[in-house]
């Protein structure tokens, strides 16, 4: 028997809903070990980021490479990374270690609105961190931040963008909706082969704190269970869509509550 393992490589969230929580929640929920490398220390909670504390790049490496050498890892997302020389040391990490599928959530926003990752940071996360992913996970703002470009406001502005993104060094780029208008949130699934369009209905609440941090570990876990990129990516999405319909379920905090990852269990 083998058991699926995942890895998620980013930032805790004291308040459980984002971060690594999520991941490893996720993980749980489909039915995948999870392992973790912390890179960063959030004091946050629904309302937003009150702080940061990062974990020395040399520690990041130190995690990195406890885990590779015992655990057979399937499957690596990696989310908040606030500094370059933590990305540093994750680059280095991963080449090293080669893992076979990298999901990137460039993390660059909260849901609350608060900055996460660096300025100069940025380049190094176009550069460094995007060649070494087999698919990046970015919402419509952080698609355009990493673009250094507006927000794509049309179906033919997100595809162009993708491809560009795509053009950086990655195998597949998922655009997010989240942040878009209209009755569906539809995301945009972009490779060599074309592009697909994910199409779920939006669900009106407040609630969907750590939404971006639970799709891609849910990619990841798909990936780390040996399903093909696009159906990790549907049943990624298919999952995300019932823990935020779920979510109104929970009364937690006072800003944005997260979602409800074991909705199929309580």
């Amino acid at each position: 028997m083998t058991t699926p393992i995942a890895l998620t490589i980013a930032g805790s969230d004291s308040s459980g809903g984002a971060g690594i929580q999520a991941d490893l929640k996720t993980f749980a929920a489909l039915g995948v070990y999870g392992a973790s490398v912390i890179t960063a220390l959030t004091a946050q909670n629904t309302q937003g980021v009150s702080g940061i504390h990062a974990v020395p790049a040399e520690f990041v490496t130190a995690q990195i490479d406890a885990v590779f050498s015992d655990l057979a890892v399937g499957a690596v997302k990696i989310g908040m990374v606030a500094q370059p020389a933590v990305m540093d040391a994750i680059v280095a990490g991963l080449t090293r270690w080669s893992p076979k599928h990298v999901v990137l959530d460039p993390v660059m926003v909260a849901t609350s609105g608060d900055r996460l990752l660096a300025a100069e940071a940025v380049e190094a996360l176009r550069s460094k961190l995007i060649p070494l992913a087999a698919v990046i996970t970015p919402n419509l703002p952080e698609a355009a931040a990493l673009l250094d470009e507006p927000i794509a406001m049309s179906e033919a502005a997100v595809e162009d963008q993708g491809r560009r993104l795509l053009a950086m060094g990655c195998k597949a780029v998922l655009i997010k909706g989240g942040h878009g208008q209209g009755s569906e949130s539809i995301d945009y699934l972009i490779d060599a082969k074309g592009v697909i369009a994910l199409a779920a209905p939006r669900v009106a609440t407040k609630n969907t704190h750590g939404t971006g941090c639970s799709l891609s570990s849910a990619i990841a876990a798909g990936l780390a269970k040996g399903e093909a990129m696009e159906t990790a990516v549907r049943n990624a999405k298919a999952f995300v869509s019932a823990a935020i319909s779920a979510a109104d379920r929970f009364s937690v905090g006072h800003g944005h509550g997260p979602i409800h990852h074991f909705q199929k269990f309580y």
